[in-house]
C-alpha cells in the first residue's frame, strides 16, 4: 500500500472499470479547498481517496465516499475478506495518524446488493453523508428510445418547451448560476454552497471534460440552469436551479434532455438524478402528490424522466475512538452535508 499523488491518483482512476465521481481526485480537491484534508492510498486494484474533517480538539472524522474497494467483487465472503482486511488495515493507520474518531464508507453499490454490508469490523451507520435513494435514468439505445422511457407529461414538456422557443447552450456564468441557486433554495427549501464553491467546481471538472454548466433560456434571458458531472458509463445531476420565470415554457424538462445527450455524447449509459425522499417506491408514488416537504417537490420532477428508484447501500462506520464517536453522533449528527 501507498500514499499517493494527485496525478497518481487520477491515473489509478483512469485505469478502473467505472469509478465513481465522489472518488475522483478533483473531488479531493475541491472538499480541500473547503476544510477538508485529503489522502489517497493505493493497493494493487484497491484504492480510496479518504476526507478527513477537523473537529474539536485535534480529532477528525474519516470519510470515504464510493471508494474503489466498495464493488462488489466477489460473492465469496472469504475470498473477499482475504482481498480486503490487509487494505482496510492501512486505512485504519492512515485514520489513527489523522487521530480519527471513526471512519465512514459509503459503499458504491445499491442496498440489494448481497455483499453491501460485508465489511469486517464495521457497525450500519445510523447517518448518509449523501442522499441515499435516487432515481437513475438508463441512457441506452437511442435518443428516441430514451424519450418512449419517460412518462408521457414529462415527454410532452420536453417537446413543449421546444416549440416554445426555450435553447439550451453551455454557459460559464457562475455568479448567475449562484443567483439562480440562491432564489430556489429559498422557493424549495434546500441548503445553497457558496459561490465559491461552485466556481471551483467548475474550474476542477470542467477542463478534465468531466463537467459542464448549461442553461435554458428564452429570448437570451436565463431561465434554468444545472452543472452536470460524468464518468466512465454515469453521469450525474449534482446542482441545478430555475428562476420563477416563463415557467409555463417548461426549460427545466428540455435542460435535463440537453444534459442526457450530453451525457450520450460522451458515452454514458446511466444518468443519476441524485436525491429523492429517503422512502420505497411504493410510498413515493402513493404520496407524490400531496407531500411538499423535503425532497417531495424534486421527486415530483424527477419521476418523470422514467428512471428506477434505487437506495444505495448504508453507510458504515469503523469506530475507533468509541467514547467520542457516541459523542460525535450526539453533537454532529445532519450537520455533516
Amino acid at each position: 500500500m501507498s500514499l499517493v499523488s494527485f496525478n497518481e491518483w487520477r491515473e489509478f482512476i483512469k485505469k478502473q472499470a467505472n469509478p465513481h465521481i465522489l472518488q475522483t481526485a478533483e473531488w479531493g480537491e475541491l472538499k480541500r479547498a473547503f476544510g477538508w484534508e485529503v489522502e489517497r492510498m493505493v493497493s494493487g486494484d484497491l484504492g480510496a481517496q479518504i476526507l478527513f474533517r477537523k473537529l474539536p480538539l485535534g480529532f477528525t472524522a474519516a470519510y470515504a465516499p464510493k471508494p474503489v474497494f466498495s464493488h462488489p467483487y466477489s460473492a465469496d465472503r472469504q475470498h473477499w475478506s482475504v482481498m480486503i482486511e490487509p487494505f482496510l488495515a492501512e486505512m485504519d493507520a492512515v485514520c489513527r495518524k489523522k487521530r480519527a474518531v471513526f471512519l465512514k464508507i459509503e459503499p458504491d453499490c445499491w442496498s440489494d446488493n448481497p455483499s453491501a454490508l460485508h465489511y469486517p469490523s464495521f457497525i450500519v451507520s445510523k447517518h448518509n453523508i449523501q442522499p441515499p435513494r435516487t432515481i437513475l435514468v438508463s441512457l441506452e439505445g437511442t435518443d428516441d428510445d430514451v424519450l418512449a422511457r419517460m412518462k408521457q407529461k414529462c415527454r410532452y414538456n420536453v417537446r413543449l418547451a421546444e416549440k416554445k422557443g426555450i435553447t439550451v447552450r453551455a454557459w460559464d456564468d457562475l455568479e448567475g448560476f449562484h443567483r439562480m441557486m440562491t432564489v430556489t433554495g429559498a422557493r424549495d427549501g434546500f441548503g445553497v454552497h457558496s459561490l465559491e464553491y461552485y466556481r471551483k467546481s467548475y474550474e476542477l471538472f470542467h477542463p478534465a471534460g468531466m463537467a459542464d454548466l448549461l442553461v435554458a433560456e428564452f429570448e437570451s434571458r436565463p431561465l434554468a440552469a444545472l452543472m452536470v458531472f460524468a464518468l466512465g458509463k454515469r453521469a450525474y445531476y449534482l446542482y441545478g436551479a430555475s428562476t420563477d420565470e416563463e415557467r409555463n415554457r417548461m426549460p427545466t424538462y428540455l435542460l435535463q434532455w440537453r444534459a442526457m445527450q450530453w451525457a450520450k455524447a460522451r458515452g454514458c449509459v446511466e444518468y443519476d438524478l441524485w436525491g429523492v425522499p429517503d422512502a420505497d417506491e411504493q410510498t413515493l408514488e402513493a404520496q407524490f402528490e400531496t407531500r411538499h416537504d423535503g425532497l417531495w417537490g424534486v421527486y415530483r420532477f424527477k419521476r418523470g424522466f422514467g428512471g428506477q428508484v434505487l437506495r444505495a447501500a448504508q453507510a458504515m462506520d469503523r469506530v475507533y475512538m468509541p467514547l467520542l464517536y457516541q459523542l460525535y453522533l450526539w453533537r454532529y449528527a445532519g450537520r455533516e452535508r
